[in-house]
């Protein structure tokens, strides 16, 4: 778990580098296990970073906010190989279980009954994985999804381009990792994941799209569509803000919808701005290469 304060981001670039100088960096204010719920926040929200990321890389925007918010707030490195510093790369069903496990070490220390649990990309699927197969929606009030592959996604076409020729997915796995492979559209670990409806009773869930998502088409396959489920998409609610994938984690208006459905007593609406198609993709692509 990271424990090093790093400072807030406003784009994954920064963080991604931040990062690299501090492996052990956490949005500021986060894991605070000293941290008690008050009766306005009874939750701990607890978020999960996507795919070759870390809790730092991923929420450094959003966990503070939450924290100023005065939500007590925890967000885990998961699904890494020992020693790495960027992580969610492994076994997606060994990822869901280290969720539980962490849900359960915050209720612990927090003295809460239930959690809110939000996730970025694959870290949507793990934690929903965790509360409608491994028995987590006791312990689960609300879920959240960011850019969340319900049904799996494509990765730019790939995807289809690899069930036509088999022999790429040895290939896409080395260049990748195993947890990309196992998001793909129609991948066991989808198929498993959403088996007999992909919502569970007594959790309230909230999926928020982007139409233009450039890992996962078509957007709609992103839709949950069993009782207690709600879709926020995007450019519904701001047609000019064409944040895909990549950058919706520090996309202000996805920050604001996401602080809504976990405060509504405090909700408003969020300051619609012009976000150009493509924002955020070259600083992954650097954050890659840096």
């Amino acid at each position: 778990m990271p424990t090093e304060p790093g400072p807030p981001q406003v784009e994954h670039l920064g963080a991604v580098r931040y990062q690299q100088a501090h492996p052990g960096a956490t949005p500021q204010g986060a894991n605070d296990f000293r941290c008690h719920p008050t009766v306005e926040h009874p939750r701990p929200v607890i978020l999960a970073h996507g795919t070759d990321a870390s809790a730092y890389t991923d929420w450094a925007a959003i966990g503070p906010q939450l924290v100023q918010a005065g939500f007590c707030v925890f967000a885990p490195d998961y699904g890494g190989r020992p020693g790495a510093d960027f992580y969610g790369t492994e076994d997606l069903w060994l990822s869901s279980r280290q969720i539980g496990e962490f849900v359960d070490q915050v209720l612990a220390a927090t003295g809460a009954r239930r959690v809110d649990l939000v996730g970025f990309s694959q870290g949507a699927n793990v934690t929903r994985y965790y509360i409608d197969k491994l028995g987590g929606a006791a312990k689960v009030a609300r879920w959240v999804g960011l850019a969340s592959p319900t049904n799996g996604g494509i990765m730019y076409g790939l995807v289809p381009l690899a069930d036509a020729l088999p022999g790429l997915w040895p290939f896409y796995r080395d260049l990748t990792s195993l947890a990309a492979i196992q998001q793909a559209a129609g991948a066991p670990f989808i198929r498993q994941m959403n088996a007999g409806g992909d919502t569970v009773p007594g959790v309230d869930y909230t999926t928020i799209i982007s139409r233009v998502d450039e890992m996962i088409q078509p957007f709609d396959s992103m839709r949950l569509r069993g009782p207690r489920a709600r879709n926020l998409v995007l450019q519904d609610l701001c047609p000019v803000d064409l944040t895909g994938h990549f950058h919706m984690v520090y996309d202000p208006y996805a920050q604001q919808l996401l602080r809504n459905v976990l405060d509504p007593s405090h909700a408003r609406t969020p300051d619609c701005r012009f976000v150009p198609l493509g924002t955020g993709i070259p600083e992954v692509i650097l954050g890659a290469h840096t």
